[in-house]
């Protein structure tokens, strides 16, 4: 089920466009191997029903794979508390300015309450925001 920003329930909300907003309550799991439907990839990916969702405004360390021991840490908690914050109650998606990137995942923000939980990750030391080219997890 849907909330809308009235709180009326609706089945199915339309996203059309780089303006569109939907929110949603859903529980995620860790993915693993096999069919993918509400799971958690990485702590900047997670798939929502069938459709791979990539977080448009953070970048998180790389689990599969990480470069060095301190990525994998990192990746594995920014993971977990990804899972945290999508479990903890109705979030809201918004499409960025491109629908999606060049692997094909959703691009959106995902917020609750008006706060970026992008920004939550990044205010943890699990993110860092969206500037362009990857940079490394591992250095000192």
């Amino acid at each position: 089920m849907f909330h809308s920003r009235d709180g009326s329930l609706s089945e199915a909300p339309v996203t059309r466009g780089a303006t569109s907003e939907q929110t949603v309550a859903v529980t995620f799991s860790i993915c693993g191997a096999g069919r993918r439907t509400d799971c958690v990839v990485d702590g900047d990916t997670f798939w929502f029903r069938g459709e791979k969702i990539r977080i448009a405004d953070i970048d998180t360390p790389e689990l599969s794979p990480p470069r060095c021991q301190r990525e994998a840490e990192l990746g594995e908690a920014a993971q977990r508390r990804l899972q945290a914050l999508l479990n903890a109650g109705p979030f809201t998606l918004v499409a960025a300015t491109r629908d999606q990137d060049q692997y094909g995942r959703k691009l959106r923000t995902v917020s609750r309450g008006g706060r970026s939980l992008g920004d939550v990750l990044v205010a943890e030391g699990l993110a860092r925001r969206w500037n362009g080219p990857r940079q490394s997890w591992c250095g000192g």
